[in-house]
């Protein structure tokens, strides 16, 4: 090994000063005075840049690794082998620890052997250097099998399809794209994961610890409702965050002790809460799951594709896969429609029959709930469940049915589950690639679970059998288009559409966000015209978007504009625009439940009527002071508090003369 990097003191440090080099020719802006959309733009040109200086940062330590590590890594048994030395060059000529070096490294060899496309897409700006860390870890189960360079085709397609991403979403991608391909390895990875769950305690700093645990998916779903219901037994003047009366509810229900507002107000109703009395007074906790029937059936075979139409859509990435296409081999579904519910209590197995006639569910307040599906393709819809007592009026709608531009999921205690039928995208066949050598024997489907992401198809099977698990297959197999409204309110969707546009979405559709769907609130993306509904806004599947409440609020009394309208190029899906005060235009989201589930585009759903109640809009939330205000506020208590303590402890303010001067 040649020992590189090695100066004298007094040597000028390679890289030196930025600031010094020609911005004009790297394509700078000589001045920060520029309008708002200037900045904006700079801004995304600079995100571009930054990812291309990140790939070429990873390939200068994957060429390192090929020099100092390659040559010896087969035969290297030493403590400190070559990777540790090559490693600690980086760590040392970085200022950065051991471990930082390692994952710089692994990261750089990933995507130079495992990634290289997607390496490509980080070059070219396609894709944020903040989505590589997860793209690689998410990825290694494939490292070495035949199909990894599939997988990252797949990957690299489908991230330079337009559109933006969110953490979320490059997760969920990456997890569908493996999972389908091995479902043996993927279920052995999983046995080993059940096995070594745990619990842990971890001491923190100023006298603060960290309680964790290590379980499946839906039991931590589960576990998060139960604590996020209790902690929501406040009034609007608890000066807590969420997160810390989080934390107080699960000490509360681990204790079995009392759990109430700190407001200190005597009329407040919240005081003083039993826990056990909320948790054994609460209905069931459902957690949503979504999946193909062929899912629940089990892997495929992996045929090869035959005719040429079928061979390129074979090929084809499964983010772009669709059902429509009649020469994509896939598996046949069964006529019949699966819903699964996981619930906190015991859940008894409904299966409803194929019988011809819409299936019609009735909720608490008599919210019908009505699945009705195209040949392949079949929706469902369940409305069994509670009706949270500080959230919802005595005309509310059932508690699955959310309000659409005015309820927050906090006010939802439960909820619905869906799957959707047809020709899944997971069991599409694979054709094997000159870079796989072979297909993989079986082809696997995956399912989604709200707010958590992508499982495997073991998992999802493992779900449809534990016993508090309801099975409601639903539909009735004609072409007849499902109701978009409530029958006498055309303002809010039927249960069938809420259950649709949330499967549709997964997250808040704001580019970036990672707030579930499930979690937020459905948004007419035209305002709905409440005195003549017929004009515009109307509650349709094109018509409703997924938001966050922050973001819903910021359409709304911002003036940030969306629009949503039906795709040309694939009949039944849509695209999202976001654009900006200042009129810059950003493309919605590139991943959707369309990319894992393709037999939702073929849902359609009835013309709302044109009458209905007349829902005055809300005015907008306000602060209870302005921000900078409250920012003042905050710094005076804690300068009030630090008086306090050292006067306390006998600390003496400082002197006039003590001050140090203001240099």
């Amino acid at each position: 090994m040649s020992d590189r990097g090695v100066g004298t003191v007094g040597d000028a440090q390679v890289g030196g000063a930025w600031s010094s080099r020609d911005h004009a020719a790297m394509g700078l802006s000589a001045s920060f005075d520029l309008p708002v959309g200037g900045h904006l733009d700079a801004l995304a040109d600079l995100a571009a840049g930054a990812a291309y200086l990140e790939w070429r940062r990873y390939q200068h330590a994957a060429a390192l690794h090929t020099e100092l590590v390659v040559p010896e890594e087969d035969r290297d048994e030493r403590a400190v082998d070559a990777f540790a030395q090559c490693a600690a060059r980086v760590a040392t000529s970085l200022s950065v620890s051991q471990y930082v070096a390692e994952r710089l490294l692994d990261d750089a060899v990933a995507l130079r052997d495992r990634l290289p496309r997607v390496a490509e897409c980080l070059r070219d700006g396609v894709v944020s250097a903040n989505f590589i860390r997860a793209i690689v870890s998410r990825t290694e189960l494939i490292h070495g099998r035949p199909y990894q360079g599939l997988v990252d085709a797949d990957i690299a397609a489908a991230l330079r399809k337009p559109g933006t991403w969110s953490t979320a979403r490059v997760r969920d991608l990456c997890d569908q794209m493996v999972y389908r391909r091995d479902p043996d390895a993927v279920r052995e990875r999983r046995d080993e994961a059940l096995k070594g769950r745990c619990f842990f305690t971890e001491a923190g700093l100023d006298g603060m610890a960290t309680v964790g645990a290590t379980m499946s998916a839906e039991q931590a779903a589960i576990v998060a409702r139960v604590v996020e219901r209790l902690a929501a037994q406040v009034c609007k003047h608890d000066s807590r965050t969420k997160t810390a009366r989080a934390s107080d509810a699960l000490f509360a229900l681990v204790k079995h002790a009392p759990f109430g507002c700190d407001c200190a107000r005597p009329e407040c109703t919240f005081a003083a809460v039993d826990a056990d009395e909320v948790a054994a007074n609460a209905a069931r906790i459902v957690i949503h799951v979504v999946t193909d029937t062929t899912t629940l059936a089990g892997p495929v075979p992996a045929t090869a594709a035959t005719t040429p139409a079928a061979a390129e859509a074979a090929a084809e990435p499964a983010a772009h896969a669709r059902t429509r296409d009649g020469d994509t081999t896939a598996v046949a579904a069964p006529a019949d429609q699966v819903v699964a519910e996981v619930a906190v209590d015991e859940v008894a197995v409904d299966e409803v029959a194929v019988d011809g006639t819409a299936g019609e569910e009735n909720a608490a307040d008599a919210v019908t709930a009505e699945a009705v599906s195209d040949d392949n393709v079949a929706v469902d819809e369940v409305v069994d469940e509670e009706t949270p007592t500080d959230a919802v009026t005595a005309d509310s709608v059932a508690a699955e049915t959310i309000s659409t531009d005015d309820a927050a999921a906090a006010d939802v205690a439960a909820e619905a589950v869906s799957t959707v039928e047809g020709a899944s995208v997971d069991a599409v066949a694979v054709e094997a690639g000159p870079e796989s050598g072979h297909a993989p024997e079986l082809v696997d489907g995956v399912g989604y679970i709200a707010g958590l992401g992508i499982v495997s198809g073991a998992h999802i099977r493992d779900l449809a059998a534990d016993p508090d698990t309801l099975i409601r297959p639903l539909g009735d197999g004609t072409d007849a288009p499902l109701p978009a409204t409530q029958p006498a309110d055309p303002y809010r969707p039927s249960a069938a559409l809420n259950t649709y546009i949330r499967t549709r979405d997964r997250y808040c559709a704001w580019p970036g966000c990672n707030r579930a769907a499930w979690d937020g609130d459905l948004d007419h993306i035209t305002e709905y015209d409440h005195r003549n509904p017929e004009r515009g806004g109307q509650t349709t599947a094109c018509g409703l978007g997924a938001k966050c409440r922050f973001h819903h609020l910021l359409k709304t009394f911002g003036d940030f504009v969306d629009d949503q309208y039906p795709d040309p190029d694939h009949p039944g899906r849509v695209i999202r625009t976001f654009i900006i005060p200042e009129g810059r235009t950003v493309l919605g989201p590139a991943y959707t439940g369309f990319d894992t589930h393709p037999g939702l585009d073929m849902i359609v759903f009835g013309d709302p009527p044109a009458t209905g109640k007349n829902h005055p809009p809300e005015p907008e939330p306000t602060r209870p002071a302005p921000r900078t205000e409250q920012k003042h506020a905050r710094r005076r208590q804690e300068r009030n508090r630090n008086r306090l303590r050292n006067a306390l402890n006998g600390v003496a303010p400082p002197r006039a003369e003590d001050t140090p001067p203001p240099f």
